[in-house]
């Protein structure tokens, strides 16, 4: 099978088999059709690279000197990236499917069906309309690992704020006045005193000196006396705390410590992999201003390789912020899509209010587009309107970054905006 431009495939389309594939966990089904939507087999395999073999052979079967198949799997990169990899590495034509094309296909019919093998038949039609306009599954396994590490953080900080919320339930029973004991409940200082005190009647006879120096190893020697002091007194004037079965609260108290020391643990070791993993990339997001290393991994993640994208255009609408025009008898409106990707969405707009902030002495942090943003909102935009302006602009900027490996510099939101 030859390839042109774009991944474009230069064979007839009688001459093509097309191999819908309906991904799951643990099994593949996988539907043959030739060019006149006649069904030529049908085969369920699990989702090992042990078993992928049945499929290419049972594919073979339909395979000639003049006919090649082509292989269509609806989201390549979740079940089916192992799949996906196999196939590649055998030099076999793959193509990922968007679900939404498979979808709008499998409801077309006036009757709509459910099942493992419609859902894989209905990938196949979608190869046979659309072969040329679908990408090319390209797993891989640089971007790939980088998303896990960035979901594995995700996941760690939302088990943290869960954890952090049921250990606010109990010590505002406890500790009334705990708030003003330390900045934050969940740091390594904190976390100690909550697992040692975890209500007041265990700090019975202790003085502010013995607990400034029992808590000052723990704070890098930031616990002072005036600070246990303090404590000692908020927890005195909060006033009689301790009830009935006080001890299984307590138990309870020290359990999320400890599970919030895990996740602490847990969280470093993935940032560190993190940091150690992003040069690779050549990345130069974390230039900009308001872009950390996490920010900078986020965008990776979603984004991927930029390479897949021939322009911005084509990557403002995968974040779903190019407004689509909607329009009937001469009459519409530009409006903001709600599909696309909603994480990269998010980044983008969160991004664009960090641009727009003001410091306490009126500093902006980005004059350009603060700017922007003032005259788009006297221009009748509302604030949320002119912030996703702001967020298409950034994203010239970034994939401008991306595809050049440059950094950021200030006349280039000049140029942008």
């Amino acid at each position: 099978m030859e390839t042109g431009q774009k991944g474009r495939i230069q064979t007839r389309k009688e001459n093509i088999i097309y191999v819908g594939i309906d991904l799951h966990k643990e099994t593949h089904t996988a539907v043959m059709l030739d060019c006149w939507n006649q069904k030529l087999g049908e085969i369920t395999f699990e989702n090992k690279p042990s078993e992928f073999h049945k499929l290419t052979r049972k594919v073979s079967r339909f395979v000639t000197e003049e006919k090649t198949a082509v292989y269509g799997l609806e989201n390549a990169y979740g079940y089916g990236r192992a799949l996906a990899v196999w196939l590649l590495e055998k030099s076999h034509a793959v193509k990922d499917v968007n679900t939404a094309l498979s979808y709008a296909q499998r409801k077309s019919v006036p009757m709509y069906q459910k099942s493992d093998s419609y859902d894989a038949e209905a990938v196949a039609l979608v190869l046979i309309n659309m072969l040329d306009k679908l990408p090319d599954a390209v797993p891989d396994d640089a971007y790939w690992t980088l998303s896990q590490l960035v979901n594995r953080r995700n996941n760690i900080c939302s088990h943290q704020q869960r954890l952090k919320n049921q250990l606010h339930e109990q010590l505002c029973v406890a500790y009334p006045s705990y708030k003003q004991f330390f900045g934050d409940i969940s740091r390594r200082t904190a976390l100690y005193f909550w697992l040692r005190y975890p209500s007041p009647e265990h700090l019975k006879g202790k003085t502010a000196e013995e607990l400034a120096a029992e808590l000052r190893p723990v704070s890098h020697n930031n616990c002072s006396i005036k600070r246990a002091e303090k404590i000692l007194e908020l927890v005195r004037m909060d006033g009689q705390t301790t009830r009935e079965h006080q001890e299984g609260r307590d138990a309870i108290t020290r359990s999320i410590e400890g599970d919030l020391d895990h996740y602490r643990e847990q969280l470093e070791i993935v940032e560190t992999a993190i940091e150690t993993m992003l040069p690779s990339f050549n990345c130069t997001l974390m230039t900009m201003p308001g872009v950390d290393v996490t920010t900078a991994a986020n965008m990776l993640a979603e984004i991927g390789d930029i390479n897949r994208f021939p322009n911005a255009n084509k990557l403002a609408k995968f974040a779903g912020i190019c407004p689509i025009n909607f329009s009937s008898a001469g009459k519409g409106k530009d409006m903001c899509p709600k599909q696309g990707n909603r994480r990269l969405q998010a980044i983008f707009y969160f991004l664009a209010i960090q641009m727009i902030q003001v410091s306490t002495n009126g500093t902006p942090r980005n004059k350009v587009f603060r700017e922007y943003y003032l005259r788009r909102v006297a221009e009748g935009k509302n604030k949320q309107q002119a912030l996703i302006c702001i967020a298409r602009r950034l994203v010239n900027i970034v994939y401008g970054m991306l595809k050049n490996h440059t950094k950021y510099r200030e006349q280039i939101g000049r140029a942008h905006v």
